[in-house]
């Protein structure tokens, strides 16, 4: 077995720039997102809310329909189904229900996994309901 090198000191500045870049391209997609969900209606009720589970990236309620929002930013244009894996669907699932149980005045709503993709100069993509946890 080999054992990886650490980096030189120029890598290990570089990589946590390219994060830094990277953490602040998905605050903005997130952003964009919310005033997407907006326009389309929804009243934002959390932001980057934090559970046991996980981090939920918005949580937005539009009649009687709360909606637990995965935000993808992706460079090129992405089919938002496949931007999400099988075992972070599960993860958010899991999430979202643990929130919902923390709040009961919400827990007679109909809840929906959606996923939104940002790409650069395009209009969002909302995807409702697009999270199948299994």
């Amino acid at each position: 077995m080999r054992v990886a090198e650490p980096l030189p000191h120029a890598d290990r500045a570089a990589a946590k720039v390219r994060r830094r870049r990277k953490e602040r391209a998905g605050r903005v997609a997130e952003f964009v997102a919310a005033v997407f969900l907006m326009a389309k209606g929804y009243r934002i009720v959390r932001h980057r809310e934090q559970t046991p589970m996980g981090e939920l990236d918005l949580i937005a309620v539009r009649g009687r329909r709360l909606a637990f929002v995965e935000v993808k930013y992706r460079d090129q244009p992405a089919d938002p189904g496949a931007t999400v894996a099988r075992r972070q669907s599960n993860r958010i699932a899991r999430a979202a229900e643990m929130w919902a149980w923390k709040h009961p005045a919400y827990r007679d709503y109909h809840f929906g996994l959606d996923i939104i993709t940002i790409s650069p100069w395009r209009l969002p993509r909302h995807l409702t309901d697009g999270l199948q946890p299994i």
